[in-house]
C-alpha cells in the first residue's frame, strides 16, 4: 500500500529535525572532547585528570553513536527523495508503520533487521 504523502512528508520534517538536533549535539560534544581545560592548572590531582580523562572517551563514544545515528538519518532523507522511504532495504518489504513512528530512520523491518544483527544477512 506505501505510505501516504501526508505521512511522507511529516516524517522527512521530523528527520530533518532530527538531523538538526544531532548535528548540534555532536559538534558540541566533540568541541567539548577536544578542548583543552583551560582552568586545569599545576594543582589539579591526577584522580581529577583521571576522571576528565573517562569523560572525555565517554563523549566522544557517545558522539560515535550519535554519528552512526546520524548516518542512518541521512539515508532515510536519501530514500524520500529517492521514494524508496517505508520499503526494508533487504527484504523490499514495507516497514510497518508504527516501526517507522518509533524509528523514523529505519530501513528494515523488524524480522530483516534481526537477520542482519545476528549476521545470517
Amino acid at each position: 500500500m506505501g505510505l501516504k504523502k501526508a505521512d511522507t512528508a511529516r516524517f522527512k520534517q521530523r528527520l530533518e529535525e532530527m538531523r538538526r538536533e544531532l548535528t548540534t549535539l555532536i559538534r558540541d560534544t566533540s568541541e567539548d572532547a577536544i578542548s583543552v581545560d583551560e582552568t586545569k592548572g599545576y594543582s589539579q590531582h591526577q584522580a581529577d585528570e583521571g576522571t576528565d580523562d573517562f569523560n572525555r572517551s565517554v563523549s566522544l563514544e557517545v558522539t560515535s553513536k550519535e554519528f552512526d545515528i546520524l548516518r542512518q538519518i541521512e539515508r532515510a532523507l536519501e530514500k524520500i527523495e529517492e521514494g524508496t522511504y517505508g520499503v526494508c532495504d533487504i527484504t523490499g518489504e514495507e516497514i510497518p508503520l508504527a516501526r517507522l513512528e518509533a524509528i523514523p530512520y529505519a530501513s528494515m523491518t523488524v524480522k530483516a533487521q534481526e537477520k542482519f544483527e545476528k549476521g545470517l544477512l
